[in-house]
């Protein structure tokens, strides 16, 4: 994303803030082991959904396929096994948020992820 990066420690997690040049910013939640649970943006364009999901994206992909066609932007909500997307939005002010529930640690509530 060659974005500047910020770091903000909580108790069980930290989060990663990545500022893109465009102005999207990518909050990445961080467990004390390194790994990535979840993530939140919001901007004026979405992030690259292949690269701030990683793994993930093949199933956010096939869960994406398997919806019917939907015409204009819609808000999105996909609750699969290990992995939840959200999104929202219009044109220029774009949000949302991914995580896997299974990984989230004891005490973050969901809305904080945002």
């Amino acid at each position: 994303m060659n974005a500047s990066l910020r770091v903000t420690p909580h108790d069980t997690y930290e989060v990663h803030e990545m500022q893109a040049p465009g102005g999207t910013v990518v909050d990445e939640y961080v467990s004390p082991a390194g790994t990535v649970f979840a993530v939140a943006w919001h901007g004026q364009f979405p992030p690259p959904m292949q690269q701030i999901l990683g793994t993930y994206f093949q199933q956010y992909s096939a869960a994406l396929q398997a919806r019917p066609k939907m015409y204009g932007h819609r808000p999105l909500n996909i609750e699969e096994q290990g992995l939840v997307v959200q999104t929202g939005g219009h044109m220029r002010a774009h949000f949302g948020r991914a995580y896997d529930p299974n990984l989230l640690p004891q005490g973050l509530a969901v809305n904080q992820i945002q």
